[in-house]
């Protein structure tokens, strides 16, 4: 028997970000007759769960790249995996010097909390805004956001340009070392040349929660097969028995995989998971 679990964005949903009616019916056809399968993503759950609505998993998912492992339907986390506040601070003064002002995901007594309090560029005014406009229930503005990382930090993120991001990489790996974070560098697949800088805590990858959602629900003896294409898909391919790469994914990805496979936007992870599940 087999678990699979795909990334989301560039993976499983197509060019509009949506699951396509193919794919949504295929799995649901597929989850009905017994087939173990969940999603990893760098969404957060309430995102997965307005994109996958009506699927039945029976699985929860992963999301925010890991810091998370959640009930879909609820959107009650099993696992947190939140930043030290001493270190979520460190970052966050060593962004303002820099003049730049991050986007802030936390978890605490108020719940589930997404603070922005500037925008600087237009990506930055476009993630404001989809997140508006997609209703999401986490989203607050706030004067101070410094203020605001009293609760623990799962999620920094900002939006510039690559060369800028690099270098707050580096300083920030100076500040407190390579170990103590985890950091992805990618492009926006929706806006190209805006990648995202997203800091997570070095316990929240894909790889650490799928080897925990395995343990806990009696699947750990099962091959684990996954699906992505970027940069925060290299730790659960390098873990998993079998990675499948999407013919768009990143150089760095395919690499890692077993197999690379069609588009994302032509239902290459469900045809996969067919042919696969059934033979």
């Amino acid at each position: 028997m087999t678990l699979y679990v795909s990334d989301l964005d560039g993976t499983l949903l197509d060019r509009e970000a949506q699951l396509s009616t193919v794919t949504r019916a295929g799995l649901t056809r597929l989850l009905d007759e017994g087939l173990s399968f969940t999603v990893a993503s760098a969404r957060h759950v309430s995102s997965i769960a307005r994109i996958l609505q009506g699927l039945p998993l029976r699985l929860p998912v992963i999301s925010a790249n890991g810091a998370y492992i959640s009930e879909m339907l609820t959107g009650r986390h099993e696992m947190v995996n939140a930043m030290d506040p001493a270190i979520a601070q460190a970052i966050f003064a060593l962004m303002r010097r820099r003049g730049f002002m991050p986007f802030a995901s936390t978890n605490g007594p108020r719940g589930d909390r997404l603070f922005w309090q500037s925008v600087n560029n237009e990506a930055q005014l476009d993630f404001v805004e989809q997140r508006q406009k997609n209703g999401d229930p986490r989203l607050r503005h706030t004067e101070d956001l410094g203020a605001e990382l009293v609760d623990p930090v799962v999620t920094m993120i900002l939006v510039e340009r690559e060369a800028l991001l690099r270098e707050l990489m580096a300083e920030i790996h100076q500040l407190i070392g390579e170990e103590t974070i985890e950091m992805h560098l990618a492009d926006d697949l929706y806006r190209p040349g805006w990648p995202w800088l997203t800091l997570h805590d070095r316990r929240a990858t894909k790889d650490q929660a799928i080897r925990t959602l395995a343990q806990r629900y009696g699947l750990a003896e099962r091959e684990i097969v996954v699906f992505g294409d970027q940069v925060n898909d290299i730790g659960m391919f390098r873990s998993a028995h079998r990675g499948i790469a999407m013919g768009n994914a990143i150089e760095d990805i395919k690499r890692q995989a077993h197999a690379v496979i069609g588009h994302h936007a032509d239902d290459s992870v469900l045809r996969f998971i067919e042919d696969d599940w059934r033979r």
